[in-house]
């Protein structure tokens, strides 16, 4: 893991064994990992360079491991310092190039081919992301959802603005619904739209990413720059965010809450009921209940309804 931050296997190998053995001398540590000491030495250097171990000031020197949470804290703070003087950097260096250079058509759309490149730009949308996302979520997924949520959840902590509108296949794949209300709780602006027509990234209105084809597979994506194409995108969300359902918190009945989501993703009792633990009687019951409270002819109005309803008393 280490390599990321331009050290060797073998630095990080010392490291490790510091942590784990603190109180082995220089030559302990030679014989531990067959190595000379000239060798072990500058690695130490390398490590204090990088903040992981420190040396203390008595003779012969002797140096001691620096807890890997503070020092891995401090490392990717820096990094992140770097990364965002380098982003200003790069804004400063396009704006010194000419005007019909910056607005040429391949410098506006480019097109990106693999599943793990896809992943990586969406990756990089995220993580470039300063007070805006905009996501269109509904399968298939490029990237694990997994690390997608830790990324979003990193920009809700940061102030970020998060707005997701899912698909109602998107939430009814495993433990789905539980972590749409886990995103709305944390801060998310969350809602459900019966019909998404793609999927969509939009960070800061300044870069897309979408599916180049609407088939199965998520073998290609297109990335927009700023331009008419990227305003028509950001104008579509907003249109289709104004017809989506707004995701209410789970504050007041979790089991409510969750079940309002399921009703307004289109998901019939049994696999309601499988999902929140509860018989399918139960469900039925609830569901009637939403229904003469809200006066809905339909299911899906009852869930439509409801959180509507949920959304504006909150």
């Amino acid at each position: 893991m280490l390599e990321l931050i331009g050290l060797s296997a073998t630095d990080e190998e010392l490291y490790r064994v510091m942590l784990r053995e603190p109180d082995l001398d220089l030559d302990a540590l030679a014989c531990r990992l067959g190595r000379g000491a000239d060798e072990l030495v500058t690695g130490m250097l390398r490590l204090e360079a990088a903040g992981l171990v420190t040396r203390t000031s008595r003779e012969p020197a002797c140096w001691r491991p620096v807890s890997p949470d503070v020092a891995i804290d401090v490392l990717v703070s820096r990094r992140r310092a770097d990364l965002d003087r380098l982003r200003e950097a790069a804004r400063e260096w396009a704006a010194e190039m000419p005007a019909p250079d910056r607005y040429r058509p391949e410098r506006l759309v480019e097109v990106v081919v693999g599943q793990e490149s896809i992943a990586a730009r969406f990756a990089q949308l995220m993580h470039a992301t300063e007070s805006e996302l905009l996501v269109l979520d509904r399968p298939p997924y490029a990237s694990r959802p997994d690390e997608a949520d830790r990324t979003v959840r990193g920009l809700l902590a940061a102030g970020v603005v998060v707005r997701g509108i899912y698909s109602p296949d998107s939430l009814q794949l495993p433990r789905a619904v539980d972590e749409a209300h886990s995103a709305a709780d944390a801060g998310e602006r969350s809602r459900i739209h019966p019909d998404l027509p793609m999927k969509l990234a939009i960070g800061d209105r300044r870069q897309a990413l979408l599916p180049l084809a609407g088939h199965d597979e998520v073998d290609s994506a297109l990335v927009v720059h700023s331009s008419a194409l990227l305003d028509a995108l950001v104008r579509m969300f907003e249109l289709l965010w104004e017809q989506a359902l707004p995701i209410v918190r789970q504050e007041d009945d979790e089991l409510d809450a969750r079940l309002i989501t399921m009703l307004a993703a289109g998901m019939k009792d049994d696999a309601i009921a499988r999902r929140l633990g509860v018989s399918t009687r139960t469900v039925g019951r609830r569901v009637a209940r939403l229904m003469e409270q809200s006066g809905a002819q339909t299911r899906f109005q009852a869930g439509a309804y409801a959180e509507r309803r949920k959304h504006n008393t909150t």
